[in-house]
């Protein structure tokens, strides 16, 4: 028997800390769009805001579901560590968002 596996894991706070910053993350895409699809029906929308609008939800949608993923993965008692995958899609999921939503309030 290794040391490791000898010794019980103590996470402390930290998977309850990861678990909000992911909270926040989805929250703060929720109001980018839901800023974003008010701008929309609300002004009128023309073709390419609708366009932007329906890309808006999509990249929501999908970083919603990396962070369900990322935080159902935080509940078991030896999560595994974030891959490089997950990590690049919730980057880029979340920037193309905020360029998608800054670009509907600005057209």
């Amino acid at each position: 028997m290794s040391v490791a596996q000898a010794v019980p894991r103590d996470p402390g706070l930290q998977p309850e800390r990861t678990r909000l910053a992911w909270r926040r993350t989805t929250l703060a895409c929720t109001v980018a769009t839901a800023l974003g699809v008010r701008a929309v029906l609300h002004d009128g929308a023309s073709a390419a805001d609708a366009v932007m609008c329906a890309l808006c939800l999509l990249l929501w949608l999908g970083v919603l579901a990396v962070a369900h993923r990322r935080m159902t993965a935080l509940s078991t008692a030896r999560p595994r560590p974030l891959g490089p995958r997950v990590a690049v899609a919730a980057a880029l999921g979340t920037t193309a968002l905020a360029v998608c939503a800054m670009g509907m309030l600005f057209t």
